[in-house]
């Protein structure tokens, strides 16, 4: 499957166990399926939701019956017999998956947030369900494990906002929070423009700032897991790392400069997750 867009999966990596790559394959789809209904195409938001709710009838009857034959609708069959069975195979809880089902109902929903408090809530919807899930598969999901994982999560989700403003707002979508902006002196106006003010500078310096602290502050867990599960954190948390250096080099001008992942920058990611 191609991997573009939704950001928060080492999908099928050749780092993680093979036994594992089929199971987080099935994750993956389900996930970017409904990610593409509340993002893509010219669907209202009603017909979107519907959608959506298709998904939720689907993950219900799994959760009634985790270990019955798979009867999805014919459309669906091809996320849910695969998914209902990586479920019952590795055991893994139903609730990381409405929590993903209910952060793209929000997305449709909702398109600003008000404060900080408000944006971790939704990424602790949006993102965090995608640690507890790997940390599931790999047996792991430790109280201690399950907290940084969280702290990752929402970091890497964090520094997608903030490499994605433009594209946001071509979503009608401003996850910048409200009252940052307000503190900050940065208008709509300005993100409608792409308009690089000292305030704009200052602004995303502090989000930057606050969002690379939330990565380091989860960073121990890939030391905690071993083998090659433990690289592949790492270079995710470098990858996320790098972003925002990369944006910090681009004097926060993400309208024009949205920062992108070369082979420099794995070169320096790999360096880093092996040092």
């Amino acid at each position: 499957m191609a991997v573009d867009h939704y950001e928060n999966f080492p999908v099928a990596s050749l780092l993680l166990p093979r036994h594992l790559r089929p199971a987080v394959t099935d994750i993956y789809r389900y996930a970017r399926t409904a990610d593409d209904i509340a993002d893509e195409g010219d669907d209202s938001d009603e017909q979107r939701l519907a959608k959506l709710g298709a998904l939720r009838a689907e993950l219900h009857r799994i959760g009634a019956e985790p270990a019955a034959p798979t009867r999805p609708a014919p459309e669906l069959a091809h996320i849910f017999e695969p998914l209902a069975a990586t479920i019952t195979r590795h055991q893994l809880p139903i609730t990381p998956f409405f929590d993903l089902l209910s952060a793209f109902e929000q997305d449709v929903r909702v398109k600003r947030y008000e404060d900080y408090a408000t944006l971790l809530d939704y990424c602790s919807r949006s993102a965090n369900p995608v640690g507890r899930l790997m940390l599931a598969l790999y047996g792991a999901a430790t109280p201690e494990n399950v907290r940084d994982a969280d702290a990752i999560c929402t970091g890497l989700q964090l520094v997608n906002f903030w490499q994605d403003v433009r594209v946001d707002w071509r979503k009608q979508r401003v996850y910048l929070p409200q009252e940052d902006l307000r503190r900050h002196g940065v208008s709509e106006q300005d993100l409608a423009i792409g308009r690089l003010t000292p305030e704009w500078h200052a602004l995303m310096a502090f989000e930057v700032e606050r969002t690379r602290a939330l990565l380091h502050s989860g960073a121990a867990l890939p030391r905690r897991l071993p083998g090659r599960i433990g690289l592949e954190l790492r270079l995710v948390v470098q990858g996320g790392l790098r972003i925002l250096q990369r944006i910090e080099q681009a004097r926060y001008d993400v309208f024009m400069n949205r920062p992108e992942l070369g082979a420099r920058d794995w070169a320096v990611m790999l360096w880093r997750a092996l040092r």
